[in-house]
């Protein structure tokens, strides 16, 4: 069995061509159905890992069907681990040391942004929030040596930035311990 390193995603306009999508993705390839949900503004985004030929067929086929509402689509061939965790809102983090925060329009391209901050620079992913009462909306937050967070928040904001969706992009060298709290 080929490694499922890969994930894709796919975020549609319309709920129903969402749910006709995921159900084309499913059907046309090996792939794990990792979240599958509306977001905010009306979106609908489809989420799924496998390996790479799966991924990538199956993307190809969800992009296809729901073509009249494709918001934004990705395929990661070598996700970084930490990617599941912050999603989920699972990561652990005590204490902050710099934060870096990347902001985006859409979902697909915050998860590459997100992806790119932990392959980038020695940091650790606090959250990758998901267009949930963000009015569709995504963010990442990191924390790690200020030159650390520098760079990841540079790499992120690169890849968001080659869509045209990135909306900000900080790092904050000393933030206050209240800042986690409000995080988490």
């Amino acid at each position: 069995m080929a490694a499922r390193t890969s994930i894709g995603l796919i975020e549609l306009g319309s709920i129903a061509a969402g749910f006709l999508a995921c159900d084309a993705m499913l059907k046309t390839a090996d792939v794990e159905l990792i979240l599958a949900r509306t977001i905010c503004s009306g979106k609908y985004m489809v989420l799924i890992r496998g390996d790479v030929a799966s991924v990538d067929a199956a993307v190809r086929a969800g992009s296809s069907v729901g073509e009249f509402s494709l918001v934004d689509t990705f395929v990661i061939p070598n996700v970084h681990e930490s990617i599941f965790p912050a999603i989920s809102g699972i990561t652990k983090v005590e204490s902050l040391e710099a934060l870096g925060i990347i902001e985006s329009f859409s979902v697909a391209s915050l998860i590459q942004g997100a992806d790119a901050m932990a392959k980038t620079a020695d940091v650790r992913l606090i959250e990758v929030r998901l267009a949930m009462a963000l009015g569709g909306k995504a963010f990442a937050s990191v924390t790690g040596s200020v030159s650390a967070v520098t760079a990841a928040v540079e790499a992120g904001a690169q890849v968001i930035g080659r869509k045209g969706l990135l909306v900000n992009k900080v790092v904050i060298p000393q933030p206050r311990p209240e800042l986690l709290s409000e995080m988490l």
